[in-house]
């Protein structure tokens, strides 16, 4: 029976690129000399460093172009609240979101079968299983759910025959 997986990736990889050549325009700007702006990655988060809220807002016009730039989507970023570190410094930490979470899942689920399409979904993990008798009909699906689900990215792979 043909199938194929909806889940959310991001490339670890083009995510530190873009975080190093992002963190190197940083150094290299002039109004933020001995400030200590900067930008830390550590596995699925980012924590964004600065002296002020306008700073936070300098180095995420700076970081936002360079993941574009390597194919990271940036609708995968969830930004936490802004905190008070030593001093007038502050910091924000951004976690990097990884696979499709329960509540989503659910309403993929749900989509399907509101849609009377004839595939089966079925929630693996964090990935959704999508399962149909034709390739048609997965492909049909595969087009409803990347038309109603668009703040999230989304992947479709391990397409099956």
């Amino acid at each position: 029976m043909p199938s194929f997986d909806i889940m959310s990736e991001v490339d670890q990889p083009s995510l530190r690129n873009a975080v190093e050549q992002a963190n190197r325009k940083v150094e290299g700007r002039h109004d933020f000399k001995g400030t200590s702006a900067k930008i830390e990655h550590a596995d699925k988060l980012l924590t964004i460093h600065g002296d002020s809220d306008f700073q936070l807002d300098q180095i995420k016009t700076i970081l936002l172009p360079e993941m574009t730039k390597k194919n990271v989507d940036v609708r995968c970023l969830d930004y936490g609240d802004v905190q008070k570190v030593s001093g007038n410094k502050v910091k924000q930490e951004v976690k990097v979101r990884v696979g499709v979470d329960q509540d989503l899942a659910k309403k993929i689920v749900k989509l399907l079968k509101d849609s009377k399409m004839k595939v089966q979904a079925a929630i693996q993990g964090d990935a959704v299983r999508v399962s149909g008798a034709k390739r048609d009909v997965l492909q049909e699906a595969i087009a409803l759910v990347k038309k109603q689900i668009t703040d999230f990215p989304l992947q479709y792979g391990n397409f099956r025959d």
